[in-house]
């Protein structure tokens, strides 16, 4: 074990920002002091971890202790927080990362006007804090602490927007992270201190579990492995993350594509590598030949498989990056769970790839959302040309996802492949199946990220065709997004013939309603319509009661819903009051929801709660709680916002998108900052400092009779 020197730094490095949530608070009558301290406790974190960088990959580990803390029956138990070199890829990634967020947050939550930006960046500074902790941590205790803070401080980021769907996502994601992975953690480090005797993480694994029962090693394997993998949202326990979308552009492409997540497979990391060492993980074994490294490779291989096939059906994008990452995720676990250098190298060289990939992934969504309001991938036909930096940006990243040479996810998959076919050579033929898995995750990365960049790119707003892998019938169906200058979409009278007469009378009574609401500012309830304003050559298609009153009829079973619906304009839309990227119809809550949007919409907004128009609430009544997820085309929220404008998307040329007309450059900027990390992690790994600090990792924690390159 090589010999700590104490320092201060580590301890530095996660109460910068904990002071600076202090600074945040008190300057919450002053955005630009408040964004101020943001900007200075980043950059002031990541002069602490690089600071450190040249000695430790010169070998050298720094330490600061507390004091022993937990007495008991082996070696005492200290609060201690280490700089070793697996702790500084993480702690090195977070932080300079956190430079690029912090620009990013405040372009994004002042572009939309959100509410209670003083709580998100101080809880966003609690959060880096926390990473700081596990990323440094000195032992499993120590790791659960911070781990344990990170869930708590990200709560306010997850339930930022307050809506019924916030609170459940954040309740929900407490309840898996929390109180299921953090229990399964600390159940497995009390296991492992009545084993060893130890907690403390050592580099290739602490010798006295080698000796200790196979059966209870085991055990404390998967707790601490499962109770990780929780965050790192390995399947079944992986349904907080998609619910968690409903957070922040930032906090998604953070929180939850490098720190939170993250923090999962860095734990896990820690448990392969320093708890148990790679060597004692293959050589656990189950029946029918399995390891306990196997086990944990096939549960990733399961999970990246499933969760890009559930990523194919998703038309909210933030969705699908959502299921994205927990496909890719699963790369890494799939990875430490490849007895071998190349494997081992590959899995943790994804965790800076992925970072910079799928960040720059979600800083694109959260920029088309401030600057279009649009969510969903059917709307974004055309949207290439009003946005061509930031959908060009997207493209490289999901071309990196997909393991395209020459960008960073290349590289990481290329390691894993050579060191799966090793294994599978050297070890164990059913370690070849894991590298079918990897080549055909990367088919189905090229799968769900291929229409995105074709509907933005190739497609017209007035011809575009609804796919049949996202939430559509299968075959598509071509149609216009573009609005209308009445307020309608083009093509709404046109006759077609695939729909039924029953839902061509809907449609006729929709346009009654708005062309009644448009005439009659006094009566803008959708609630019925007087027969007196309506044709007498169209009331033998109108839907009519038992009384033969005509009643509009907003039945979701009968309405294609891969349109938006018809507005009655009560000039108080909900983006125009509290934008949001939750502008999704799933959750519980809904409904009631629905009802409220549908009273005083004066009342609303002294509330602080969107206003929106009568139709959506009597459309919403019927089908708001669908589930969003299970129900394809149906459940398209007919109070969608997004799309074109009236005659499509406005043309920015390259100079003009360059010059700050596409979007600010306080989100354009950290896009494209992102974007060139990536590129420049795939072309020189090496000069970038992760892969020889992986290299180091590697190398000292595996047998010296293990080949390497």
């Amino acid at each position: 074990m090589i010999e700590a020197t104490p320092d201060i730094r580590p301890l530095l490095a996660v109460l910068v920002s904990f002071v600076a949530a202090f600074f945040i608070v008190a300057s919450h009558r002053s955005p630009n002091v408040r964004e101020g301290w943001t900007l200075v406790a980043s950059l002031a974190k990541f002069g602490v971890v690089a600071s450190m960088l040249p000695a430790v990959l010169d070998g050298a580990v720094f330490e600061w202790s507390a004091g022993a803390f937990l007495p008991g029956v082996g070696a005492p138990i200290e609060f201690a927080l280490r700089a070793d070199a697996l702790g500084m890829l993480f702690a090195f990634l977070a932080s300079g990362l956190w430079i690029v967020t912090s620009f990013y947050s405040i372009g994004y939550m002042r572009g939309l006007d959100e509410p209670n930006q003083t709580r998100y960046f101080a809880a966003f500074a609690v959060s880096l804090a926390a990473t700081m902790g596990i990323a440094f941590a000195g032992n499993l205790v120590t790791i659960f602490v911070f781990y344990e803070i990170l869930s708590i401080a990200t709560y306010p980021l997850v339930a930022h927007d307050e809506t019924a769907e916030a609170r459940s996502a954040g309740r929900k994601y407490l309840a898996y992270t929390m109180f299921g992975g953090g229990v399964l953690v600390l159940a497995g480090t009390a296991l492992v201190y009545l084993l060893a005797g130890s907690v403390d993480f050592t580099a290739g694994g602490i010798a006295e579990l080698a000796n200790a029962d196979p059966g209870l090693a085991m055990l404390a394997f998967f707790l601490l492995a499962i109770g990780f993998g929780v965050k790192a949202g390995i399947m079944p326990l992986h349904q907080w993350l998609p619910e968690a979308m409903v957070a922040p552009t930032p906090v998604s492409g953070l929180l939850h594509a490098v720190a939170v997540v993250k923090s999962g497979a860095f734990g896990v990391s820690r448990v392969v590598l320093d708890v148990f060492g790679p060597e004692l993980v293959f050589d656990l074994s189950l029946p029918l030949g399995f390891s306990a490294g196997l086990v944990l490779s096939t549960v990733g291989a399961i999970t990246l498989t499933a969760a890009s096939l559930i990523a194919l059906r998703k038309d909210h994008l933030k969705r699908r990056l959502a299921y994205s990452t927990i496909s890719q995720l699963s790369y890494i676990i799939l990875g430490l769970g490849l007895f071998g250098w190349y494997g081992l190298v590959g899995a943790l060289l994804h965790i800076p790839a992925h970072a910079f990939m799928k960040l720059t992934l979600f800083f694109c969504a959260g920029n088309i959302h401030v600057s279009t309001h649009t969510d969903y991938i059917s709307q974004m036909a055309g949207i290439g040309k009003r946005m061509p930096l930031t959908m060009g940006a997207f493209t490289v990243a999901s071309l990196g996802m997909a393991g395209i040479p020459l960008l960073a996810g290349f590289v990481s998959k290329y390691y894993m492949l050579i060191g799966g076919v090793q294994m599978g050579m050297e070890l164990t033929p059913i370690a070849y199946y894991l590298v079918g898995a990897l080549l055909l995750s990367g088919v189905l990365n090229v799968a769900y990220f291929w229409p995105v960049i074709y509907t933005a790119f190739f497609e017209a707003e007035d011809a575009h065709d609804a796919k049949p892998l996202v939430d559509f019938p299968l075959g598509g169906e071509s149609r216009s997004i573009v609005a209308a200058t009445d307020g309608g979409r083009a093509g709404d009278d046109a006759d077609d013939s695939d729909d039924d007469d029953e839902g061509e009378s809907a449609d006729t009574v929709d346009d009654i309603v708005a062309d009644a609401g448009d005439a009659d500012d006094s009566s803008s309830d959708a609630d019925g319509v007087d027969e007196s304003e309506i044709p007498d050559a169209d009331l033998d298609d109108l839907p009519t009661d038992e009384e033969g009153v005509v009643r509009p009829d907003f039945a979701a079973s009968e309405r294609d819903f891969s349109e938006p619906a018809e507005r009655v304009d009560t000039g108080d839309y909900a983006v125009d009051k509290r934008p949001s990227d939750a502008d999704v119809p799933f959750g519980p809550g809904r409904a009631d929801a629905a009802d409220e949007r549908a009273g005083d919409a004066a009342e609303a907004h002294d509330d602080g709660e969107p206003a929106a128009d009568a139709h959506d609430a009597h459309a919403g009544d019927d089908h708001a709680v669908a589930d969003h997820d299970d129900h394809g085309a149906d459940d398209h929220d007919d109070g969608h916002h997004g799309g074109p404008p009236a005659g499509g998307w406005e043309h920015v040329a390259g100079l003009d998108a360059l010059r700050g007309r596409e979007s600010t450059w306080f989100t354009l900027g950290p896009i494209l900052t992102s974007m060139t990390l990536a590129v420049l992690l795939g072309v020189i790994p090496y000069e970038m400092g992760f892969l020889e600090l992986i290299e180091l990792i590697v190398d000292t924690r595996l047998p010296e009779e293990v080949m390497r390159p």
